[in-house]
């Protein structure tokens, strides 16, 4: 290259080549579609988790129980609040 045809750096083409050297701009196109062979594998269908299954349907249950407890426990206070609004002797307060 000659000096007559060398441009000097402009200030963008500076600062896009400080993002690619301190790695902020993301990979190539080339790594994009790679993946980890840690993540990658075949599911095997003959041998379930079957430790996964349970937690899955334990706390499913445990969710429904907690829901169904208060639920019960908001009927009770919304009759207790309805027996008091229709309690109205001023001797008892």
């Amino acid at each position: 290259m000659s000096a007559a045809t060398a441009r000097p750096p402009d200030k963008m083409a500076a600062a896009l080549r400080a993002v690619v050297r301190l790695r902020l701009a993301g990979p190539g196109p080339g790594l994009v579609f790679t993946r980890s062979a840690f993540v990658a594998r075949k599911h095997n269908y003959d041998q379930p988790n079957w430790f996964g299954v349970g937690l899955a349907f334990s706390t499913s249950a445990a969710l429904w129980a907690l829901l169904f407890k208060q639920h019960n426990e908001d009927v009770m206070e919304y009759e207790r609040r309805k027996e008091e609004r229709k309690h109205k002797c001023t001797g008892c307060s």
